[in-house]
């Protein structure tokens, strides 16, 4: 059973939620979100709470149960408090810009590179070695960085690239030398 999906959404202050069918539309003081919901599953409002059903007991329905339950509060979550990624830049000459349009790399290839924010998402570059991904929608942040990641991955001997606050990369010894 799930028990993830039994568990109401609370609905802040300030948040207004329309739920039409199975599409749910959440307003807050941090943006707007829409998702479309598994359509065997049953969304209602009811005293500030939103609530997910499922219609049996089935595994595949188990699963989306919990699934859709967590997107819908993720979504709440999201247009109250915001969603925030943290990425550190490592190496020398590496550094992130802040520009109107997103964001601009230097990452030791013969060009500067050029990341342009999606809709929603607000990108900056507190310092040259750490670049802060905010906004209202989880999917959208975790995507934007792990695409700023991907540009330059921290690679295994020295570290260098780009990698998530305390993110742990697995050192590798170099070469062991000569006679």
């Amino acid at each position: 059973m799930s028990r993830i999906g039994k568990h109401p959404v609370g609905i802040p202050k300030g948040v207004t939620v329309k739920i039409e069918g199975n599409k749910v539309h959440v307003k807050g003081p941090k943006g707007e979100l829409e998702r479309t919901i598994h359509p065997s599953m049953k969304v209602s409002m009811k005293d500030e709470q939103i609530s997910v059903e499922r219609p049996s007991d089935e595994a595949n329905d188990k699963a989306m149960h919990g699934l859709s339950r967590t997107l819908v509060a993720n979504m709440v979550e999201g247009v109250t408090k915001g969603f925030k990624k943290e990425l550190e830049i490592i190496g020398v000459g590496y550094k992130a810009e802040t520009r109107p349009y997103g964001l601009q790399l230097a990452l030791g290839f013969s060009h500067p590179i050029k990341y342009e924010a999606p809709k929603g998402i607000k990108l900056s570059a507190p310092a040259p070695t750490s670049v802060i991904i905010e906004g209202a929608n989880k999917e959208i942040v975790g995507q934007v960085a792990a695409e700023l990641r991907s540009l330059r991955p921290p690679e295994p001997y020295k570290g260098k690239g780009i990698k998530y606050v305390g993110e742990q990369i697995r050192r590798k010894a170099g070469k062991a030398g000569g006679k």
